[in-house]
């Protein structure tokens, strides 16, 4: 059981990869621990720098997903009292993560990626020298062992692959991600953050109006400290002006979530393995570009092995390529992240004049958002 290149986890990066190797001429195998569809913590935003390279990814019976998707404009920020608006141009799009991820996954089926469903990675060696073009990793799952010249981590900011050393920087609050579908009478074209002390949510629509009047559905995802939140309706809760608006919703499934949401500095590279989506790094959920930044790794990840898998390069030397353009393209938005991510948690009396400022600013509040993107 030998293949070019295994990918493991198979969210937005994980796909992009296979996908992106696979029709560059490489025998990849996908494995995925669980089953879809199925529902992820996520906040389904799609901007627009990203949607181009799904449209790319996606078999041509799939890219209706994008077609369909309904188009967020602009969005709000409820916080201190104020609202500060900002334009998204291009216009960005919202996507369920349910059906995004059944969408990639048949696309690699489509790409003649071979996949591995309800299977989970215990472990990656790596066992043999830098520079051979033989299989360089044994990668153990619990029902066998699979053979590959190189290996993506796209499991995730948690996983059997996350390291001891990122295992042992837990420090300090613990962060919870939360998610669920309502039915909205009307939702605006829009992606609406509600920022509260110890975390905020974000609620945009994730599908249009339906004719006979039953209203949009939106998504409502929220990062808040375990201590001040645990579930959906205490998320509510915490933001006036999202209570009264969630008066009107219909739960339409049952709320999921995720811990530990850990930040760190991007790991593109690890004992070998390149590192896609949040496998190299977590990004602040509200800047909205997680989606983005997993496709974008993923494809990037899946162009510097083909010179690789074709041997004119060594692993060690498309690593290399990898970490370069990923640290040229790609952490610049991380660090933006982050910067936005400390100004909300700045003391009130400090925090409140800086966002009064972009509520009178639009101008400004659009530079920051492009910084993210």
């Amino acid at each position: 059981m030998t293949y070019d290149l295994i990918v493991v986890g198979a969210g937005p990066g994980g796909c992009a990869t296979a996908i992106t190797a696979a029709r560059l001429g490489a025998n990849v195998l996908l494995i995925e621990r669980g089953h879809f569809p199925r529902h992820k913590v996520c906040g389904e935003f799609v901007s627009a720098e990203s949607l181009g390279v799904l449209a790319s990814l996606l078999t041509l019976e799939r890219r209706s997903l994008i077609a369909n998707a309904p188009p967020i404009a602009y969005c709000r920020i409820f916080a201190e009292g104020t609202e500060i608006r900002a334009g998204i141009s291009p216009v960005a799009a919202s996507i369920a993560r349910f059906d995004l991820d059944e969408a990639l996954w048949q696309s690699a089926l489509g790409s003649r990626v071979h996949v591995q469903p309800g299977c989970t990675v215990q472990e990656v060696q790596r066992v043999s020298r830098p520079d051979s073009y033989q299989p360089a990793f044994r990668v153990v799952t619990a029902a066998r062992e699979f053979r590959a010249r190189a290996v993506v981590n796209a499991s995730g900011r948690w996983s059997s692959l996350t390291t001891a050393a990122r295992r042992s920087g837990i420090t300090g609050a613990r962060w919870i991600g939360l998610k669920a579908h309502f039915r909205e009478p009307a939702a605006s074209a829009s992606v609406d953050l509600y920022f509260f002390e110890g975390g905020y949510c974000g609620v945009q629509p994730v599908s249009p109006a339906g004719r006979n009047g039953s209203g949009s559905v939106v998504n409502a995802c929220a990062m808040v400290k375990a201590e001040i939140a645990r579930d959906m309706p205490q998320v509510l809760l915490c933001h006036s002006r999202l209570e009264q608006r969630s008066r009107s919703w219909e739960p339409l499934m049952e709320p999921v979530t995720t811990s530990p949401l850990i930040f760190h500095e991007p790991e593109p590279v690890q004992d070998g393995m390149l590192q896609v989506g949040d496998a190299a790094t977590f990004v602040d959920p509200f800047v909205g570009d997680g989606i983005s930044l997993a496709l974008r790794s993923g494809a990037l990840a899946g162009e510097c092995l083909a010179g690789f898998i074709a041997q004119a390069c060594s692993l060690d030397e498309a690593l290399t390529r990898y970490s370069k353009t990923y640290r040229k393209r790609l952490v610049p938005v991380f660090r933006a992240s982050s910067r936005l991510r400390k100004l909300m948690d700045w003391p009130p009396l400090v925090r409140r004049p800086v966002l009064s400022l972009l509520e009178r600013s639009p101008l400004l509040t659009r530079q920051l958002v492009r910084r993210t993107r």
